[in-house]
């Protein structure tokens, strides 16, 4: 054998072990790899039913707010219809009740109202 067979052999040898060194962390970074593609399929497999439930409580939220905005609809028809109510009950009967209050108020000072006498005083 000759002096570069022994370097050629030694060059292999010096590239085996660094293939080796290299080949551990290669091989934890594949494992790394296979447990976050597992992370990724565990979280995707309970993210899937949580989305059908969040559709679902949407859907019932969304019909609850249509029952809700006929509600509001109807008070808002209820107090339109008691303001109106109102308006017609004082217009017809506010004129004639402050009517009778003047001539009730009148009947009353006319009765506290002292009678003159024509005659003389008496001191």
């Amino acid at each position: 054998m000759s002096g570069s067979d022994i370097a050629g052999l030694i060059a292999a040898g010096v590239f085996a072990i660094l293939v080796a060194l290299l080949a551990v962390p290669i091989i934890k970074l594949g494992r790394v790899f296979d447990e976050l593609r597992d992370s990724i399929k565990d979280l995707s497999d309970g993210t899937t039913p949580l989305i059908g439930e969040v559709t679902n409580t949407v859907a019932t939220t969304n019909d609850q707010l249509k029952k809700v905005d006929a509600i509001t609809s109807n008070v808002s028809d209820a107090t339109a219809n008691a303001s109106a109510l109102t308006a017609l009950a004082a217009a017809t009967m506010g004129k004639p009740l402050i009517k009778i209050a003047a001539f009730t108020s009148g009947v009353k000072a006319a009765m506290n109202a002292k009678p003159r006498s024509s005659g003389r005083r008496s001191r």
